[in-house]
């Protein structure tokens, strides 16, 4: 089973090597590891020129955002199944593709769904993000499984569709909601961590970025013809503290 992993960058120097050694000290080695750079202006290509072998596809032209890059590294995948790893963010540890290739052989299914946790530029954990009691329908109410741990068989992008260019932060949303929601696709929650995260993200900056997601989560139920609460959105971060309360 061979594993893409789509890194998009720019102006990542900071932080792109890392992620690039995390790719390439995974213990499993059928991977295919696609790097799509937004013609960076700092050191970025230097980096990624540094390691060149470990690096099976990398371009390095202006796109039209995140989004468009992701795209872009999944036109150019090979895999059987693809992930997406941030520039400034490593895997959880060494076994994290070799886990997930196991999992995905073991189960016939179109996605898997794990964990992550984020933490600070010192190392320390700030989060445990976990998809153990996450279900689909949770997609209405504001709810999605983290990002990064999320491993698609490929060939869903062929039938459903990538990203949409329409969104600012929500594109992931509104991608999982149609693949997962709309055209219900075969998932399990594996169980794995599989991403370190650092904190200080797109969608992770403060209200202003909570109104915004809020916004784009509700057009992405919209886009997919989902009735859903806009309050029960609006109020999420409310549902997220009476959850752990009962927990």
């Amino acid at each position: 089973m061979k594993i893409s992993i789509i890194t998009v960058c720019y102006n990542s120097d900071a932080t792109l090597e890392k992620t690039i050694l995390s790719v390439g000290g995974q213990t499993y080695k059928n991977i295919e590891h696609i790097i799509v750079d937004g013609l960076s202006s700092d050191n970025t290509v230097k980096i990624i020129q540094k390691h060149q072998d470990k690096i099976a596809h990398w371009i390095s032209e202006p796109d039209k955002g995140l989004y468009d890059a992701m795209n872009k590294g999944i036109e150019m995948a090979t895999g059987d199944i693809v992930g997406i790893l941030n520039s400034d963010d490593t895997f959880f540890s060494k076994a994290v593709l070799s886990e997930i290739a196991l999992f995905h052989t073991k189960n016939t299914i179109d996605a898997s769904v794990g964990n992550i946790i984020q933490h600070k530029a010192d190392g320390k954990v700030v989060r445990a993000y976990s998809s153990k009691y996450w279900k689909p329908e949770k997609l209405k109410i504001g709810f999605m499984p983290p990002h990064p741990s999320i491993f698609f068989r490929r060939t869903l992008f062929n039938t459903l569709g990538f990203y949409e260019l329409g969104f600012i932060i929500g594109a992931d949303y509104e991608l999982i909601t149609r693949f997962f929601l709309k055209a219900n696709i075969s998932w399990k929650y594996s169980g794995i961590t599989t991403t370190a995260m650092l904190v200080g993200g797109l969608s992770s900056s403060g209200s202003s970025s909570y109104q915004l997601i809020t916004t784009e989560i509700q057009k992405a139920l919209t886009m997919n013809g989902l009735y859903f609460s806009p309050f029960k959105i609006k109020m999420r971060f409310a549902w997220k503290i009476i959850g752990f309360l009962k927990k």
